[in-house]
């Protein structure tokens, strides 16, 4: 029961944690490495508008979420605009962003434990004889709430089918009066603020910690890789089997074993299948 309830939160954190970087690349194939430093960075001033400002909790989530894609499309037409199309370039600037978060958010003395980001739902409840707390079955609501909001946003409102128009033939989105560069921001800004949500939701559980945001990057990339970076259905089945086999290996053999875990099944879909369970790289409509 402990493996059914655990894996199933364990899951639920590694979607909400990877949705962001998965739309932002499924959009505009940016591969925004600099999602850890998001991630951490909405943690951190989150924490900041309530503990420094005294801003209440629902204000202080929106202020952020607000603020974290505002630098999110900023720095698409700041940076990423200038190398638009240079996949490795992209991902050296974005990867060297996201140091300069995490490292420039250490310099500023954000180390210790009590930085601490207050849960949604305090108590708990007993299923099948295990203790749970509200907050983590709160992070259940989170990730199926926004697979559902992301579905609705790409299939029923303009912006999200010209989202999808982008990623699925880009020329002939152009050739429609559909603006490529305006809708790879949106992307990086949504990404962006959903690293920052993700961060909101899951670090109550712990502490904020300057170099988790590495570890976020490594969790993100691999739920991506295993599903496919492009694929949403994709990053929801890797969360599933990826949750399950952390929590499997932290019960059953040690908590030293969760990232081995992760690192293993990069290797393992890379060496088989390169484009992940569900990656179709010549079948475009499946990338958002």
């Amino acid at each position: 029961m402990g493996l059914l309830i655990y894996g199933l939160v364990n899951s639920a954190i590694l979607a909400v944690t990877a949705l962001g970087f998965s739309l932002t690349f499924g959009i505009s194939g940016i591969a925004n490495f600099a999602y850890g430093g998001f991630y951490i960075l909405g943690g951190y001033l989150c924490w900041s508008l309530i503990n420094v400002l005294g801003l209440p909790h629902p204000l202080s989530i929106i202020l952020t979420l607000v603020i974290v894609g505002v630098l999110g499309y900023a720095i698409y037409w700041l940076v990423i605009f200038r190398i638009r199309g240079v996949m490795l370039n992209e991902a050296i600037a974005t990867f060297g962003l996201g140091i300069a978060f995490l490292e420039i958010l250490r310099w500023m003395g954000f180390i210790g434990f009590h930085y601490n980001l207050p849960v949604f739902v305090k108590g708990s409840i007993k299923i099948g004889g295990i203790y749970i707390d509200f907050h983590r079955l709160t992070i259940i609501g989170v990730a199926i709430a926004l697979v559902f909001c992301l579905r609705v946003f790409t299939r029923h409102t303009k912006i999200g089918l010209a989202c999808r128009a982008i990623s699925q033939e880009e020329r002939t989105a152009l050739s429609l009066g559909i603006n490529s560069d305006f809708t790879a921001a949106l992307s990086m800004a949504i990404g962006s603020a959903l690293a920052a949500l993700a961060a909101i939701a899951i670090l109550p559980t712990g502490t904020l910690s300057i170099d988790r945001g590495y570890d976020v990057l490594i969790f993100a990339l691999a739920v991506g890789i295993v599903g496919g970076l492009e694929s949403t259905l994709g990053v929801i089945v890797a969360s599933l089997i990826l949750g399950y086999l952390q929590t499997a290996a932290a019960i059953y053999v040690g908590t030293h074993w969760t990232m081995i875990v992760i690192l293993a099944a990069i290797t393992i879909v890379l060496a088989v299948k390169p484009s992940g369970l569900f990656g179709k790289y010549k079948e475009l409509e499946e990338r958002v």
